[in-house]
């Protein structure tokens, strides 16, 4: 199948303000990747994507604890995403833990590709671009 048969990827991206500029850092070193790549992303990461790249394709959502980890989990339950890359800080408290919870949850329900550190999501966009 050619690249142009495939159907267009479909990426959440997420990343606890403590983790954004690692999750920027790295969406940056995968350009390439995910200027074909639909990403979806909650408020201020959204944003960020945004501004750090205009060849992105970003579909802005809430902030995370006002309905966006929500959104998120509505298109893994829907199977409208290809994978969830969440940088999660696991050094700060979180107010919205439950939100989080559900949403990791929810992609591991539904089997979908999930990282949460830059070396799992380096495996992700590399079984993606074969």
């Amino acid at each position: 199948m050619s690249s142009t048969d495939r159907k267009k990827l479909k990426f959440a991206l997420v990343a606890h303000d403590a983790c954004k500029p690692t999750l920027l850092e790295w969406a940056q070193k995968h350009t390439a990747f995910f200027e074909n790549v639909e990403i979806f992303a909650t408020g201020t990461t959204g944003g960020l994507l945004q501004d750090s790249n205009s060849n992105f394709n970003v579909h802005r959502f809430k902030s995370g604890p006002l309905g966006g980890d929500q959104q998120i989990g509505a298109m893994i339950c829907e199977s409208q995403l290809d994978a969830l890359i969440f940088f999660i800080d696991p050094m700060s408290p979180m107010p919205h833990d439950v939100d989080v919870k559900a949403l990791t949850r929810l992609a591991i329900v539904y089997d979908l590709p999930m990282a949460s550190s830059v070396a799992t999501a380096d495996f992700i966009v590399q079984g993606f671009s074969k």
